[in-house]
């Protein structure tokens, strides 16, 4: 009898265990939301100016772009993305990027990388 309580025991332990990992795993509860950056272009610079953000695999990036003149972003994902802005206040949407890995988002206008997406 103590061979099956000790049995019973090792197997409750063995399912706690797995179970507490699986809940390690699960991504974020908010990580479906857009994350939201802020971008500022104006007198031929950019801000922010090749910051790394992270951000979780799919999840959609909303770019908030303030410009004195409107442009175009290069989103080096796969399949790699072109957004165009307008002059003033606009929003554009890089959409969920499958990959884990770091994704550049430049200004071809400006030579100049503007963040890195760390997608994890």
């Amino acid at each position: 009898m103590r061979r099956s309580l000790a049995a019973v025991a090792a197997t409750l332990a063995t399912l706690s265990f797995a179970t507490a990992c699986g809940d390690e795993e699960k991504p974020p509860a908010d990580s479906t939301d857009a994350k939201v950056i802020e971008l500022t272009f104006a007198d031929g610079t950019v801000t922010p100016n090749g910051d790394r953000v992270e951000v979780a695999v799919g999840q959609d990036i909303e770019l908030d772009v303030t410009a004195d003149e409107p442009g175009e972003i290069h989103v080096h994902s796969t399949p790699e993305q072109e957004l165009e802005y307008a002059a003033g206040e606009s929003t554009v949407t890089i959409k969920g990027i499958d990959q884990p890995g770091v994704v550049e988002v430049e200004s071809h206008e400006l030579d100049q990388v503007i963040v890195q997406l760390e997608v994890r």
